[in-house]
């Protein structure tokens, strides 16, 4: 085994960050303890280390870990989302200051497990490496302060993991009982027909349910409404972002695997298919905003399948790129909801009315992430949708593709209503108090809007990096 630091920098970075918010965390201190101001600027670093490492590659650790053009995309995309998150943090009125170094560590501590299975081509390892960026939110998740709820969302998401992940360890026994292995490159030279290896295919649909907790996927689904509307709005933002970062590049990798054999594509496109049907017609009835944001998501976990199921490198590159833009999308949406939320309570769409008087720059970041949410141009995600629905048309899953542009039709209500009310709705003007957001947020906020909007203009250079992940797993 030949280690080399290079390999292994946007890993060392981001340990580096842990290590420093855990001394700071177990300082006597009480200043020190009660102020972790300095991560986002670490965090704005650590994207530098990651894109300085975009094209490493090598082996480490005996084979089980992977340097390469797919690892080292979902490492930025992990560090670019780190960032947002923890800026996004860096106020949260309903964390009590004691606990500031605490909570971003354990963030950090998520996200380094994420850059892990960025890399992770074994299937322990794959799980070990899951479970670290599991762990540390389930102790952030109850942050909130007086507030049952969050109790309530960190217990089902504790239950609903533990569930997944014994599902996971089950089809993982099935997997090595069968197949009599678990590097994922030698499983994609195996046979993984019904016919031939029922048990194996059993096993790696039950160890994907793992991944489908993560991402939210249905049936895997039902903690996500709820620990959304419990968890403070800017532990959402993270938990509703960047675990799907991890899933979906498992979900790439593995996907050499499922197209040994047409049953696991048709497993991830059924699942895709009433993941997209339900989030969607369930975000219809809510009213709740992280409420729908939840529901929505898993109708996007279910769009991620078009690229899985396509068999081409251009769908997992679409895949990719669906899951660096979707992070963007709902961080800009999160944040908007973050600034109006000044006592960190939840909002409803009523709460929305007469944005654009009391703020009209954050209505225009709201109304730029919703029109990126259901996919209209001139926004990335437009892009990502049509690269998605292109990669998958007449690959064997047209009806697919059909089911994913009827429900962003659907889409259209609940994510515009959002809009509606900024802009349209009836207000009491003279009762209309103006919104309270600094400067610096409403720049950062505008910063958000334009990369959303550059992506939709030009996702060449991004798109192109997905490309070069996709054409090393399916050349």
């Amino acid at each position: 085994m030949d280690f080399s630091l290079a390999l292994f920098l946007p890993e060392a970075f981001q340990c580096a960050v842990v290590l420093g918010l855990l001394l700071q965390s177990l300082s006597s201190s009480s200043v020190l303890r009660t102020d972790a101001s300095w991560t986002p600027w670490a965090a704005a670093l650590g994207i530098g280390a990651a894109y300085k490492g975009l094209d490493a590659a090598g082996i480490l650790f005996y084979g089980v870990y992977q340097v390469d053009a797919l690892s080292q995309f979902f490492k930025l995309a992990v560090a670019i989302g780190f960032f947002i998150a923890t800026l996004n943090a860096s106020r949260q009125p309903t964390l009590e200051k004691e606990h500031e170094s605490d909570y971003f560590m354990f963030l950090a501590f998520s996200a380094l497990g994420l850059m892990f299975l960025a890399s992770a081509v074994e299937l322990v390892t794959v799980y070990v490496a899951l479970e670290i960026s599991s762990y540390a939110l389930y102790a952030v998740i109850p942050l909130r302060a007086q507030d049952k709820r969050a109790a309530e969302a960190g217990i089902k998401y504790i239950l609903f993991g533990a569930a997944a992940t014994a599902l996971s360890l089950y089809g993982l026994s099935y997997v090595i009982a069968s197949q009599h292995a678990t590097h994922i490159p030698t499983l994609a030279t195996l046979d993984w027909t019904w016919e031939g290896q029922p048990m194996a295919v059993i096993g790696l649909t039950l160890f994907l349910a793992g991944m489908f907790y993560k991402l939210a996927l249905f049936p895997f689904h039902f903690w996500a409404p709820d620990v959304y509307q419990g968890s403070s709005n800017e532990t959402a933002a993270f938990v509703a972002t960047l675990p799907k970062l991890g899933a979906v590049v498992v979900l790439v990798r593995l996907a050499a695997v499922a197209h040994a054999g047409h049953e696991l594509l048709t497993v991830f496109a059924v699942l895709g298919a009433a993941s997209m049907t339900f989030g969607n017609l369930a975000a219809l009835a809510q009213r709740d905003l992280k409420r729908m944001l939840g529901y929505s998501s898993v109708a996007h976990a279910g769009y991620v399948t078009l690229g899985l199921v396509s068999g081409t490198k251009a769908g997992l590159a679409a895949a990719a790129f669906y899951s660096l833009v979707y992070i963007l999308m709902n961080l800009t949406c999160f944040w908007v909801l973050c600034r109006l939320a000044d006592q960190g309570q939840n909002l409803a769409y009523e709460d929305l009315d007469g944005l654009y008087k009391r703020s009209p720059w954050l209505a225009m970041v709201l109304a730029v992430a919703a029109f990126a949410l259901v996919g209209l141009p001139p926004t990335a995600g437009f892009m990502g949708k049509l690269f998605l629905l292109t990669s998958a048309w007449n690959h064997g899953f047209d009806w697919l593709v059909v089911v994913a542009a009827v429900n962003t039709a659907f889409a259209i209500y609940y994510y515009l209503s959002m809009v509606r009310h900024a802009y349209t709705a009836e207000v009491d003007e003279a009762g209309l108090a103006p919104a309270r957001v600094s400067r610096v947020a409403l720049f950062w906020g505008a910063g958000l809007a334009a990369v959303l909007l550059l992506l939709g203009a030009v996702p060449g250079p991004v798109f192109d990096l997905a490309m070069r992940a996709g054409a090393q797993l399916l050349p």
